[in-house]
Order: structure tokens, then C-alpha cells, then sequence
């Protein structure tokens, strides 16, 4: 049985709706408490059983690879002071082997992905947006791990959805379900941000994939689709017609922070699961709240 191993982050956009932060800092790095946003990401990827990350980037995104380089000096200096849980906080991606490659040019998610193919050779691999962080509660697995738990039995890929108000279908790409058991859905078809009024579901796909190797067949046809850039969901609809792609509707709550009230939204939910400010945090919130009542 074949199992996945490898995954891609894209991370090569050019942030330009968080400008004029992202002028001099690559998006991925913003901070959400106390951690950059693709820190989550990884996190995630390393928690759902992934072994080597390849994070596609572009000009301007040193940030990220000297992030996840050791700093032997700042370690040194954590053990020195005896703070031994910042240290291991530091060190996390040290739990999985990092590669990067460029994307020379901004030609779209799927030929981000594309460029990740040499990397990736015949196996199955997973893909998660940075622009996507999910939060499971409990005893759930991380979203990618369920959809990996799909992979392992149908020996398909698998995109991972959610349901959306029809008024937000255009944002996205939409599933055509042909048929459903229990979360898992068959595909007719993948539309790429159908116009409004026409989606064929509320089912929109939510950053997180698991692939066959075949889907790099569709995307070494360079093939130009909406908005002029090489869509990742034109080559899954593509592969799809070869052999099954499956649709599961991963459970978590997932956070938008590629927009500013999603990353705000979502600094806030964060914040209040960090021990350290969550009282303090509260209490603003709840004296922010008298104040609005006050001047409604």
C-alpha cells in the first residue's frame, strides 16, 4: 500500500494584499502570536506524518529558508539560560527534512506545483496553501492526516473541501459531487471559480490535497486557464477523467489569512489558546465590547 511521505508548499505569491508589510517580508512570514504563518503550516505537515517538505518559493523569500536553518548561537543561548521549552519550540521543523526550489516566474499554482516535480519523482505527495490553517480540536487528526487516511484507501487523490455560503463560490474552486458516502465524495467535475449563480455545490476546495504522480502529466502541459496563470484545479479536472479524484469534506476549522479580517480573525482565535495572554487577551476583548455597546 502506498502511503505519503513527501509534500509542497507553495510560497511564492507576492502578498501584494498585505502591502505595505510584505514589501521587504515575505507574506509567509507574518506573524500570528508568536509564530510566522508557515510555521503552522509545517507543523501541520509534520503532525500528519510527512518526512520531506519542498516550500516553492520566489525573489525576496530568503526569510523563509533562514527560518527553518538551525541558529546554533541562539540555541546556545537558550540552553545557557535553562529555556528548554523555547528551545524545542525553535526546533520543531528539525523533525522533518526541509528543501526549497524557486519559482522563477509567477506563473500560477500549478506551475508552483510543477516545479516541485523533480523533487517529488513517482510517488504521492500532499500539498498544503499557506494561505490555509486549519485548527482541529481534541482527539481530531490534522486535516492533511484525513486526508492522507483517505489516500491510504482508495489509492486516489484526494482534495480536501468545505462548505461555503453560495454568496463565496466564486472565491474558489468547486466540486460537482456524483455521488457521497459519509464525507467522501465521488467527482463528476472540478470548476475553477465559477461565476456567480452558476457553482454546481456549495463543496469548494480548502488548501489541502493529497496527488497521485499522474497529476504532473497534466501539469507539464503548461495549460493557461483563469485569470492567465496555470490552475492547479484545470489539471485535477484533467486527471480526473484518467482515474478517480475524491473530494473529502476534512474536519477543523479552517482560517483564511491570505486576506486582512481572516489574519486578524484568526490572531485572535490563536491568541486565546496561547496560556500566557489568553486571561489578559479576554479582558480587553470583553472591555472593547462594553465600549461598542456603549456607542451603538
Amino acid at each position: 500500500m502506498r502511503t505519503v511521505k513527501k509534500a509542497i508548499i507553495p510560497a511564492a505569491g507576492l502578498g501584494t494584499r498585505f502591502l505595505p508589510a510584505t514589501k521587504a517580508m515575505p507574506k509567509e512570514m507574518l506573524p500570528i502570536v508568536d509564530r510566522p504563518t508557515i510555521e503552522y503550516i509545517v507543523e501541520e505537515a509534520i503532525e500528519s506524518g510527512i518526512e520531506d517538505i519542498i516550500i516553492v518559493t520566489g525573489k525576496g523569500k530568503r526569510a523563509i529558508e533562514d527560518h527553518f536553518d538551525r541558529n546554533f548561537e541562539l540555541e546556545e543561548n537558550l540552553k545557557g539560560k535553562g529555556k528548554l521549552k523555547l528551545l524545542d519550540k525553535i526546533n520543531q521543523s528539525s523533525k522533518v527534512e526541509m528543501h526549497y526550489i524557486r519559482q522563477k516566474e509567477p506563473k500560477g499554482l500549478g506551475h508552483a506545483v510543477w516545479c516541485a516535480r523533480k523533487f517529488i519523482g513517482d510517488e504521492p505527495f500532499a500539498v498544503l496553501l499557506g494561505d490555509d490553517i486549519v485548527r482541529v480540536q481534541g482527539d481530531e487528526k490534522p486535516a492533511l492526516r484525513q486526508l492522507i487516511g483517505e489516500f491510504e484507501e482508495t489509492q486516489s487523490s484526494v482534495v480536501g473541501v468545505q462548505r461555503v455560503p453560495e454568496s463565496e463560490t466564486d472565491r474558489y474552486g468547486i466540486v460537482d459531487p456524483l455521488s457521497a458516502e459519509d464525507r467522501r465524495y465521488k467527482v463528476r467535475s472540478f470548476v475553477e471559480k465559477p461565476k456567480k449563480g452558476t457553482a454546481p455545490s456549495d463543496l469548494a476546495i480548502m488548501g489541502r490535497y493529497v496527488f497521485t504522480p499522474e497529476i504532473f502529466n497534466f501539469l507539464d502541459k503548461q495549460q493557461v486557464g483563469a485569470g492567465g496563470e496555470i490552475q492547479l484545479t484545470d489539471a485535477i479536472e484533467m486527471l480526473n477523467e484518467l482515474q478517480s479524484v475524491y473530494a473529502y469534506d476534512f474536519e477543523g476549522k479552517r482560517y483564511d489569512v491570505g486576506e486582512k479580517l481572516g489574519f486578524v480573525k484568526t490572531t485572535v482565535d490563536l491568541a486565546l489558546e496561547n496560556e500566557e495572554i489568553r486571561e489578559d487577551l479576554y479582558r480587553y476583548l470583553e472591555g472593547k465590547l462594553e465600549e461598542i455597546k456603549l456607542n451603538i
